[in-house]
C-alpha cells in the first residue's frame, strides 16, 4: 500500500519504539508501551472517499509483551484496514529471530478483560479490515466509531539486531454496511443416548493461523468419524459465528477459544457463543486464576493445551489447580507428549495419596493445514447423550480415552467378585485384600501391546495383539497392589527398550474404598 502524499508519512525512527512520544504503563497484566497517536482528519474536513498514515519504527531486544499504537478516528468512517511488515535479520544458530504478532482494540479501550477487543491474527496475516458487515477472519465486524483505537504489536521474538516494523492505517469514509446479527450452531445434536462420542476439541480455521474454512474442518471431522468438535482459534472469537450452518444431527459444534498466553496455551472448550477469553498475562502476574473462572462462568471447561511442547511461549507455567481437563496428546504422538503423560500419571499418584480429586486427560489434534489429519487422536467420551453439557460432563468425569483415530474402540472395566464393576473414570469399591479382574477388549489395534499402568507404574504387559487388530487382555490384582489402573495400546517401538507410540490410553479406573485413597 502506498503512503498518502497529501497527508504525509508519520515516519518516526528515534528512541526505545521509534516513536516520540510514548509512555510505559503497567495494565495489571504484562508491562505494556503506548506509542504516539495516529490522527486524521474528519470526514466532514475531507473530500476524497480514504486517507492513510504510515508509521515506523524499532522495537529493542527485551520490549514488552504488547506495543499499542493508538488511532484517532474520527466520525463518519466507515472502515479501517491495517498492514504491517517488519524486517527479519539473519540470526545465529539457537538465537530467537523476530517475530511480530498483530490485533486490534476499538474505542472502548485496552484494558484486561477485552471488552474493546475486535480481532487477533497473530502473525498469520499482513492485513486486515474492519467494517460494520465485514472483517477479516481473527476480527469482529461491528461499528468503526468514533475514538481512540489502538492497533496491538505483539512482539513475541526480537532478534538482538531489533525489530524494525513498520504499519500502515488506511481509514475509508462513508455510510457504513448494516451490522449482522451473528448465528450460532445449536448446543445440541440428535444423538444416541447414553452411548461412546468422539470428539476433536483442538482445531484452527482461517480464523487464526490454519488455513483451512470451518467447511473443510466440518467435513474432515465427519469422515473422521467424529460425533462432536471445538472450535478454539488463538486469541480470538471470530469464528464463532460461522459454525452455524455446519452443524447437523450428526456433528455437534461446540464453541471456545484457544487462550495463548507467552507462559502456555488453553483451551477453552465448550463457552457460551461470542465468549472471549483475554490472554495478556504471564504466570507471574498471578491473573490466570481470573480467566479460568471466565471460561467455567461461561459454561466451559479448563484444559491446558500442550504441557511440555517445546515451541516458543508453548510450556504451561500456570500450574494445573484450575484444570478441569489436560491435553496429554497432541497431535502426531511425540516425544514431549510422552513426557506429559508420565507427568499427568504423576499427578494420578499424588492424588491417589493426597485423597484429593483427580485430572482427567484427553488428546487432541491440534489440526492446522493439510496434511494434519482431523480427529488424529481424537477423544471418546461417554455421555448421556450428544449435547454440550453432557459432553463436558463426561470429559470433566474422566469417561473417556483417547484413540489415534475411529477405527481404535476399547472396553475397559474391573470386576469384582461378587459381580461388582467400574468403567473407565469410575471407582471400583472393594475391599483392600479382595481379588479384582482387569479388562480391556479392543479392536482397530493390530500388533499393539497393551499395558496396565498402576500408582506402582506398568504391571502388566501383554503380548502384541493379533494382526487382525482385536483382542481381549486380562489380569488380576488388588486394589492393596493398585490403588487405579489405567490401559495403554502401543504400537511396536521402532528400536530399543523405549516404548512405541501410543494407538490409545485410558483414563484411570480406581480400586478400593474412598477411605483407601490416602
Amino acid at each position: 500500500m502506498c503512503e498518502d502524499d497529501h497527508a504525509g508519512p508519520a515516519d518516526h525512527t528515534g528512541g526505545h519504539a521509534g516513536l516520540g512520544r510514548r509512555a510505559l504503563f503497567v495494565t495489571g497484566a504484562a508491562a505494556a508501551l503506548t506509542l504516539g497517536s495516529v490522527t486524521f482528519a474528519s470526514g466532514a474536513d475531507d473530500t476524497r472517499d480514504a486517507r492513510t498514515r504510515t508509521v515506523r519504527g524499532t522495537l529493542p531486544p527485551g520490549s514488552p509483551d504488547f506495543v499499542y499504537l493508538p488511532v484517532e478516528v474520527p466520525d463518519g468512517v466507515r472502515e479501517i484496514k491495517v498492514s504491517y511488515s517488519y524486517e527479519k535479520p539473519s540470526v545465529p544458530a539457537g538465537t530467537p529471530g523476530n517475530a511480530l504478532d498483530i490485533g486490534i482494540f476499538d474505542w472502548r479501550g485496552t484494558e484486561l478483560g477485552g471488552r474493546g477487543f475486535r480481532g487477533w491474527s497473530g502473525g498469520a496475516r499482513t492485513e486486515f479490515f474492519i467494517r460494520a458487515d465485514e472483517a477479516t477472519p481473527g476480527y469482529v465486524p461491528g461499528p468503526v466509531r468514533e475514538g481512540t483505537w489502538h492497533i496491538a504489536l505483539g512482539p513475541y521474538t526480537v532478534a538482538p539486531q531489533g525489530l524494525p516494523y513498520e504499519v500502515t492505517v488506511t481509514l475509508t469514509y462513508g455510510e457504513p454496511g448494516e451490522t449482522v446479527e451473528p448465528t450460532y450452531p445449536p448446543d445440541r445434536a440428535k444423538g444416541r443416548g447414553r452411548a461412546w462420542y468422539r470428539g476433536d476439541c483442538h482445531l484452527h480455521s482461517w480464523f487464526s493461523d490454519g488455513r483451512r474454512t470451518p467447511a473443510e474442518i466440518a467435513a474432515l471431522a465427519r469422515a473422521a468419524g467424529l460425533d462432536f468438535i471445538n472450535s478454539s482459534e488463538h486469541n480470538t472469537h471470530s469464528a464463532h459465528a460461522h459454525w452455524a450452518d455446519l452443524a447437523g444431527d450428526d456433528l455437534l459444534i461446540m464453541l471456545g477459544e484457544e487462550v495463548t498466553t507467552r507462559n502456555g496455551h488453553v483451551v477453552a472448550l465448550g463457552t457460551e457463543p461470542g465468549t472471549f477469553v483475554d490472554w495478556r498475562y504471564r504466570a507471574r502476574d498471578n491473573r490466570f486464576g481470573r480467566f479460568a473462572r471466565q471460561i467455567r462462568k461461561a459454561g466451559g471447561l479448563v484444559v491446558p493445551a500442550h504441557p511440555h511442547a517445546t515451541c516458543v511461549g508453548c510450556n504451561w507455567k500456570f500450574g494445573f489447580g484450575e484444570a478441569d481437563a489436560v491435553e496429554v496428546w497432541n497431535g502426531p504422538y511425540t516425544p514431549d507428549d510422552e513426557v506429559t503423560l508420565a507427568d499427568w500419571d504423576s499427578m494420578l499418584v499424588a492424588s491417589v495419596r493426597e485423597g484429593r480429586d483427580w485430572i482427567p486427560a484427553m488428546g487432541n489434534s491440534d489440526a492446522h493445514r493439510d496434511p494434519d489429519p482431523v480427529g488424529s487422536p481424537q477423544t471418546v467420551v461417554l455421555a448421556d447423550d450428544l449435547t454440550r453439557e453432557a459432553i463436558q460432563e463426561g470429559i470433566k468425569a474422566g469417561r473417556s480415552y483417547v484413540a489415534e483415530a475411529k477405527n481404535v474402540s476399547l472396553n475397559f472395566g474391573v470386576s469384582g467378585a461378587k459381580g461388582e464393576h467400574a468403567g473407565i473414570g469410575e471407582r471400583l469399591k472393594a475391599d483392600r485384600d479382595t481379588p479384582v479382574t482387569v479388562r480391556l477388549e479392543a479392536s482397530g489395534a493390530p500388533r499393539c501391546t497393551v499395558r496396565f499402568v498402576t500408582d506402582q507404574g506398568v504391571l502388566f504387559t501383554s503380548p502384541p495383539l493379533p494382526v487382525a487388530g482385536s483382542g481381549v487382555v486380562e489380569w488380576r490384582t488388588t486394589p492393596s497392589y493398585a490403588a487405579y489402573v489405567r490401559a495403554e495400546l502401543r504400537h511396536e517401538a521402532a528400536a530399543g527398550p523405549l516404548p512405541g507410540a501410543l494407538a490409545a490410553f485410558t483414563n484411570p479406573i480406581f480400586l478400593g474404598r474412598q477411605a483407601d485413597r490416602a
